[in-house]
């Protein structure tokens, strides 16, 4: 059963997957995928530059939640050099596209269509936020989203712009 298909039942279940928040700094596996504009973005294109990415699917309730809070964040700090990537990972991009026409969104969704980023970034919760700082380290990793999380990511992404 693939990873995103165990999510699933696990969140549909009600089953807790002991969500969290961790900081660290480790090499952010670099990867390329294709956005919904039809470009391929890669992660190592935008070093310099600090990068938030969000996995999510449009199955997952907090994920949806969560979206117009991110899109606020991105539309607040892009000028400052924060760069948002939204990660869908279901294998049908069609869902997010459907998705997106009735939620846009200003930043950019890359479709991970074999689960091959969330498997290195080793995605076991939807959603899973990642904050890559300038140098293209992981600082920040949350697991899960309850309203307010985005105060801590405008934190942390205020803390690293003045690195």
């Amino acid at each position: 059963m693939k990873l995103i298909t165990l999510l699933a039942v696990v969140f549909s279940l009600g089953i807790s997957t002991g969500l969290h928040a961790e900081t660290q700094q480790s090499e952010a596996p670099d990867f390329t995928l294709k956005s919904n504009s039809g470009k391929n973005l890669r992660l190592s294109d935008f070093k310099g530059q600090i990068v938030l990415i969000n996995f999510w699917a449009t199955w997952c309730g907090p994920c949806r939640q969560e979206m117009p809070k991110l899109d606020a964040l991105f539309k607040r700090y892009q000028r400052a050099g924060l760069e948002l990537w939204g990660i869908n990972v279901e294998d049908d991009p069609g869902l997010a596209d459907k998705f997106l026409k009735k939620n846009p969104v200003s930043f950019p969704v890359l479709y991970d269509v074999s689960s091959e980023v969330s498997e290195r970034y080793k995605i076991d919760a939807m959603p899973t936020t990642v904050i890559v700082d300038r140098d293209g380290n992981i600082r920040h990793l949350h697991r899960g989203y309850k309203p307010g999380y985005e105060d801590i990511y405008r934190q942390q992404i205020k803390a690293l712009m003045r690195e």
